[in-house]
């Protein structure tokens, strides 16, 4: 499933839109999250939940202790990925409202928060100077996107944690990259955010949505320095020029995150602009998908054109790179 895109098929994005309910926490006003109505017809059997099905915004908020929900595991397949990993539910003003454990979250539409940290080796520029990337191919044993290609490191962040935290662990846990290395070289260089659709190579049910964004970070690697698996996620690390790079995204050999993080890197460093892509501004507003309009656009009726998400197409073909 693919959202349309209202640039292109308006009445087809709002019919989807209304096909899902808004999640809504009791007495706070935004939307959290889009709930599929499969997953609602599960909820309204349990305590803990008010539903509203009005014509024109039909929603379900969290009135009581949602660990009820526990109760219905064996209904979704993406809860069969329950791993005890708790996430932030941010409020409107960026405070955490609560928690909601990692493999709950795409079942209630609620937007996640990850890093991406790329380490690129400048000592082997090419010719058109952008610098060669480190990557990474997930481990077949893993739940979700296994034998795909990834960044060097990437992951969600929990509660308690900031941004850098996140990418500290997870370099130390996924690519053996110590704290202190990351700490005083890791830079921020921007975000992406979209919805993201379960796919065939995600367990879980493939009407569900995750809104997402990431926080990205740049690393340059220093000389003789090799990432290496620290864990079973990863089966190897490989440094990629940009040609290969493009040729992967074109067969859709990345994780779907990890390839909209490489269009951004491109058009960063220029090897995508607007002489060689007719897509150009397409893409770099599907990057930066407006995600707080969730509430905003859907409630008013205002801003719709905010919301869409990025065609992974755009990676697999369609792009002239």
């Amino acid at each position: 499933m693919v959202f349309p895109i209202p640039q292109r098929d308006l009445e087809g994005w709002f019919t989807t839109r209304w096909l899902y309910y808004h999640l809504h926490v009791d007495s706070i006003t935004p939307s959290f999250g889009i709930v599929h109505p499969q997953v609602v017809e599960c909820l309204r059997r349990i305590p803990g939940w008010r539903l509203d099905e009005a014509e024109g915004h039909k929603s379900i908020t969290v009135v009581g202790d949602d660990e009820a929900s526990r109760s219905e595991d064996g209904r979704f397949a993406v809860l069969s990925r329950w791993r005890g990993e708790v996430n932030p539910i941010l409020g409107p003003d960026s405070e955490v409202l609560f928690s909601v454990e990692r493999a709950a979250a795409a079942m209630l539409g609620i937007v996640q928060y990850g890093i991406h940290l790329s380490t690129a080796c400048l000592q082997l520029r090419r010719r058109n100077k952008t610098p060669s990337i480190c990557i990474s191919k997930r481990s077949q044993n893993i739940a979700n996107y296994s034998g795909i290609l990834d960044n060097t490191v990437a992951g969600g962040y929990r509660t308690g944690e900031d941004p850098l935290q996140t990418v500290i662990r997870e370099a130390e846990q996924e690519a053996s990259i110590p704290a202190s290395l990351v700490r005083s070289s890791a830079r921020p260089c921007g975000t992406i955010s979209y919805f993201n659709y379960l796919d065939k190579y995600f367990t879980g049910e493939k009407y569900l949505v995750q809104p997402e964004v990431e926080y990205m970070y740049k690393m340059e690697a220093p000389e003789g320095l090799v990432p290496r698996p620290n864990d079973d996620e990863v089966e190897w690390f490989q440094l990629w020029d940009t040609d290969k790079i493009k040729d992967g995204l074109a067969q859709g050999l990345f994780e779907p995150s990890y390839a909209l993080v490489l269009l951004d890197f491109f058009i960063r460093h220029s090897v995508l602009d607007t002489m060689s892509e007719p897509y150009y501004a397409e893409i770099v507003a599907g990057l930066h998908r407006f995600w707080n309009s969730l509430s905003d656009g859907i409630n008013d009726h205002e801003g719709s054109g905010d919301i869409f998400a990025i065609e992974i197409a755009f990676c697999r073909g369609r792009l002239s790179i």
